[in-house]
């Protein structure tokens, strides 16, 4: 039995299918966790979705920013962007069917308590646990009847900075902007959504934001997706990014969490 977490598949199929047959990966015995984005820009979104779902209880994952916006999109809230190629996702049958499943996913996720997956990062003020109960405020509010008036008001950049006594649509904003959008921090802590380089190309005012301090991550690891031109170099074994670039021509990347070592596929 083995456990592997896979950088952001966005929709490549066939390479998610590559990368798995490289891995020797038994659908039966061996569990697969995803970093969320699990659609948009590749060949077949559906084909992604319905065989992670099909996994059954050998598949979790948290949600992307892609995978919140395609809710977005189901809901009539937003509409596709030019650069996605969901129209054979949209236009599936039941296709209501997938998107109940991505509603019951959460922004982060532990693996045996001291491993976090989740799909930007961790905001530096908050620990492990933190985490845990800002995606079950998500969780919660996706669940229920009326979730499209929290897709609706999700988007937008402020608060950039967070207060625990944020409430009501800026606290849920803020948490889903920090699980699925961080890149970067400004030096007094508030998140920088415009510069997507890689950190030797970014302003000096900016650092990534697994570079600030986190007193709660002593003998921790986060495990990341969602920023493609970092090539998964955070020089820390401690911050472990697989978002690769596939659907960029690069690598699909995933991590063996019992052996600790990366296993990557390259675009053809």
């Amino acid at each position: 039995m083995a456990d592997y977490i896979v950088g952001d598949i966005q929709g490549c199929y066939k390479g998610l299918k590559k990368l798995l047959t490289k891995l020797k990966f038994n659908p039966q015995t061996d569990h697969l966790y995803a970093v969320g984005d699990l659609v948009a820009r590749g060949e077949d979104s559906l084909s992604v979705l319905q065989y992670c779902h099909d996994l059954g209880e050998h598949f979790h994952s948290v949600l992307g920013n892609h995978d919140l916006h395609l809710l977005a999109i189901s809901a009539e809230i937003r509409a596709p962007k030019p650069s996605d190629k969901l129209q054979k996702l949209l236009s599936y049958a039941q296709r209501d069917t997938l998107f109940g499943w991505l509603r019951h996913m959460p922004l982060a996720m532990h693996y045996q308590q001291h491993t976090l997956i989740c799909h930007a990062g961790l905001y530096p003020a908050w620990s492990l646990c933190d985490a845990i109960e800002f995606s079950k405020e998500i969780e919660h509010v996706l669940q229920q009847p009326n979730y499209e008036l929290f897709l609706q008001n999700m988007y937008g950049n402020t608060p950039n900075v967070w207060m625990p006594g944020l409430k009501g649509t800026e606290r849920q904003r803020f948490i889903v902007n920090a699980f699925t959008r961080m890149r970067y921090l400004e030096n007094q802590g508030g998140m920088n959504f415009t510069c997507k380089a890689p950190p030797s190309q970014a302003p000096h005012n900016l650092r990534p934001w697994f570079q600030f301090y986190n007193p709660y991550l002593l003998n921790k690891r986060v495990v990341f997706g969602h920023w493609a031109s970092l090539q998964g170099q955070t020089h820390s074994a401690q911050f472990v990014g697989l978002d690769t670039g596939y659907v960029w021509g690069n690598r699909l990347t995933a991590f063996d969490l019992q052996e600790h070592n990366l296993i990557s596929i390259k675009a053809t």
